[in-house]
């Protein structure tokens, strides 16, 4: 009786929701159930549950085919498909794929509010791993504007000032992403950077040292305590 009734408050459900629950907790069974499924949502299934298996080329594709149905039936769902195509290439270290994906997105016009933010942001991923800094500023204030929220998008956009030159901008931005996610390395890490950009030593020595002590195991803690041992390194001469 409570597999039954579990059964049925699953079949409820938007198939979405119905697909992300599904996903969540048995990918591969949300996959057999969506791989026969031509239709949009089963296309976008498809992606869900091949994303929870961190097959992102073959998520993306998937989510491509969901736009391209969308487009010709014109539920009005096609940007946001498009839009988790580009995150899933991202995901996939392709940003030429992504950066077509969330073109597409973003210049269907539908998107609002926080997932035209989303989509921005990920196309600024995109374009800064393609070399392009000047685009990629642009979306990243539309990001900073409809995704305000979101860490990432401060984050970000610090790195991107540091690396730019622009250390006042740099300095505003990553105490917004420490409002926000201090308890993320990799916010920390930035924000040592900076403080390191900046001339603040001991800025930079409890930033990376808050890092390492986040995430010792993981790139923004190594990276932090390694950019430590330079400290050692003053204090042996």
């Amino acid at each position: 009786m409570i597999l039954l009734g579990l059964a049925l408050q699953a079949a409820a459900l938007p198939p979405a929701e119905n697909c992300a629950a599904m996903a969540a907790s048995d990918p591969l069974a949300a996959e057999r159930r969506a791989s026969a499924d031509r239709s949009a949502s089963g296309r976008a299934c498809l992606g869900i549950a091949l994303t929870g298996q961190d097959r992102f080329v073959e998520a993306a594709s998937a989510f491509e085919e969901a736009a391209r149905v969308s487009e010709l039936a014109r539920d009005g769902s096609a940007a946001r498909y498009w839009a988790q195509a580009g995150n899933a290439w991202l995901a996939g270290q392709d940003p030429t794929k992504a950066r077509a994906a969330l073109d597409a997105a973003l210049a269907a016009g539908t998107l609002t509010g926080l997932e035209r933010g989303e989509a921005a942001l990920d196309r600024a991923r995109a374009l800064v791993a393609l070399g392009d800094v000047k685009a990629a500023r642009g979306d990243l204030d539309l990001a900073l504007k409809d995704a305000a929220d979101d860490p990432l998008a401060w984050l970000l956009s610090a790195t991107l000032a540091r690396r730019t030159g622009d250390l006042v901008r740099a300095k505003a931005d990553i105490g917004q992403a420490l409002r926000r996610s201090a308890d993320d390395a990799q916010v920390q890490l930035e924000a040592g950077n900076i403080a390191a950009a900046s001339g603040d030593e001991a800025g930079a020595k409890a930033a990376w040292t808050e890092a390492a002590r986040l995430a010792p195991d993981r790139p923004a803690g190594q990276s932090a305590a390694r950019a430590l041992t330079q400290f050692a390194a003053d204090q042996q001469k």
